[in-house]
Formats: structure tokens, sequence, C-alpha cells
């Protein structure tokens, strides 16, 4: 089969679709028949050698991918060939063919195309992981959502409003209007706005229940001043930088506030079936009545690989960008 290959593409220009080894499926996996990936910032930092592959993930971009199944192996019992779904990937995306654990597959329903099922589990599971699992969002609470648009900005938004809570999202001015349509309650931006005084304004004083960032250092004293009482905080990646200089930590203590980090590539596989099994339960069947919607900004053929990755680094859009895999 063939698969995108990749050095250090800022630095050398090179990435290439070549062959790659025909993957099987074995116990308890389906063999897939890939049509469209989607890219994530983890793609680009591994594509610059930044980013280091756990050691029993695949070594191929892609971290996610919708298409058919097209082999069953032993013991698999909940799908069929020819059934269309989507996945969340440890790599390998970035190909025509891969073996995919059956209990990871979400069965696209009749409303979602493998374009659009392509930018769902990646930025929906991360986003659900960090507001549920891990924050354990309540109805009726408030939510900041920093890179509101973003992948996981987009979803997070989204699933903040099925819950029955509120978003609140950072952004960039020009990207306010979609971010309100998708249902956020108050853009701030970054740019020109102390976000922590916005924050405080919106809220009446209070500050919100729960913040998602992927800012890191730069942000976190004034996470600190936007988290109300028994505010939680889940940190999701440093696009600004991992060090936090100077920060007052009285208001951890003194709002009994909680910090939490997570990733997900690197999480076991027995967490990854478990959180997808419950996101199949709980969140899944709204993309068939349409309550969620993958937001898509750009789609692109596989041959122009290089161009979606310096797209996605120029940091112009907003949601996905997706990929369609060639035959």
């Amino acid at each position: 089969m063939k698969a995108i290959h990749h050095t250090h593409y800022l630095t050398t220009g090179q990435l290439e679709i070549g062959s790659a080894p025909e993957p099987e499926a074995g116990a308890g996996e389906v063999l897939v028949h890939i049509t469209a990936t989607a890219l994530n910032r983890a793609d680009l930092l591994q594509a610059e050698g930044k980013y280091p592959v756990p050691p029993d993930a695949n070594p191929l971009l892609g971290l996610e991918m919708a298409g058919t199944v097209i082999a069953l192996g032993p013991g698999v019992t909940e799908v069929e060939v020819g059934d269309n779904v989507c996945a969340l990937l440890n790599g390998g995306g970035f190909a025509q063919r891969i073996a995919v654990p059956e209990k990871m597959l979400l069965r696209l329903p009749e409303r979602l195309s493998f374009t659009k099922a392509a930018a769902v589990p990646e930025v929906f599971l991360t986003a659900f992981q960090a507001l549920h699992w891990l924050a354990e969002l309540r109805e009726g609470e408030t939510v900041l959502i920093h890179a509101g648009a973003s992948g996981v900005g987009t979803a997070a938004i989204q699933l903040v409003r099925l819950a029955g809570a509120v978003p609140l999202v950072t952004a960039s001015a020009g990207k306010h209007g979609p971010l309100y349509d998708l249902g956020a309650e108050r853009c701030i931006d970054y740019r020109s706005e102390d976000f922590a005084a916005v924050v405080l304004e919106a809220t009446e004083g209070r500050g919100v229940d729960v913040v998602l960032d992927f800012v890191g250092g730069p942000y976190l004293a004034q996470n600190f001043r936007a988290l109300a009482t028994d505010g939680r905080l889940v940190l999701l990646g440093f696009l600004g930088g991992r060090n936090a200089a100077a920060v007052d930590l009285a208001p951890v203590l003194a709002k009994r506030l909680q910090i939490t980090g997570t990733t997900l590539r690197s999480r076991s596989p027995a967490y990854k079936e478990a959180l997808t099994a419950d996101f199949r339960t709980r969140i899944w069947p709204a993309f068939a009545t349409g309550q969620l919607q993958p937001v898509i900004d750009t789609i692109y053929d596989w041959e122009s690989v290089t161009p979606a990755l310096e797209y996605l680094a120029s940091n112009a859009n907003i949601g996905k960008i997706v990929l369609c895999i060639g035959e």
C-alpha cells in the first residue's frame, strides 16, 4: 500500500507518498480502507521531530481516520465487512489501509460523510475526556476554552452546550463570528483583552468552573484569576511555553483549585477503548441527530499534505483540516 513518509519537513522539505508494509487484522481487529484522515498539531510536531512517538505507536503520521471495513480479524463480532467507520488511532492515518481494534470503531450515521467523520475522533474524544472524565463537568457550570477556534476548541464549545453548561472562549477577533454560531456565550480577543478580567465581568465576579488550556505557562496566573472556588484547570498543551515565572500559587489553596494535565496518545489501549465506549454511548448519537457537527476549515488531497501542514502551522484555520486519501 501507499503511505505518507516524513522526515523533518520544515527543515528538509521532504514529505512524500511512498510504499509501506501492508497491514493485517489481528485478533479483535479489522482492516479498514481509509478514505479520509485529518491533521492534528501532534502530526505537525512529529513531522518537525519535536513529538516523540510512544514506543508501541504506529510511527506514521495520522491520529484519526474514516473509511470502510474490508476484512475482519479473528474474534470480531460487532462490525461487518462494508461498514463505514471512523476511529482514533495511535498513528498510521496517513495511509491507504490500517488495522484497528474493533473496540475503537465508531460506525458512521448516514448524515456523516467520510470527510466529516475523519474530523471527529481526535478532537471530540480529547474534549470529551477533558470535560467529562477529568473536569467532571456538570449542568449549569461555566467553562473557559482557550484556543476556541482550534479543532478541540470547536468540539469543546459544542460539548459544553450539549451538557447544559456555558462556554466562554478565547480566540483572535477575526474568528469570533463562527464561534458564536457554534454556541459560544462570550468570545474574548486574547490579543487585546485581559481574558481573566473579561471572565470575571461576565460571571459577575464568580469566575468559571472549568478552564481548558492549550497555552500553558503564560496563561497560568490569569487562569488562576479566572477560576471560581473549587475550579478545575485541565492542561492539554504548552503552545505558549511550559514555564511560568513568578506565579503566585496562593489561589490554588484559597480557591481549592484542581490542576490536571493530560495527553491522549500515550494512554493505554484499554483506557482509549473505555473512553471510546463511553463516548459512543453518551455523545455519538448526537452526531446522527445533528446536535453535534465536525467543523471543517479546509479539505486537501493527500498529495498536498505539505501545504496542509503549513496551513495548520499558520494557525489561520477554524476547526479541522482534512486529507482525502488517494487510491
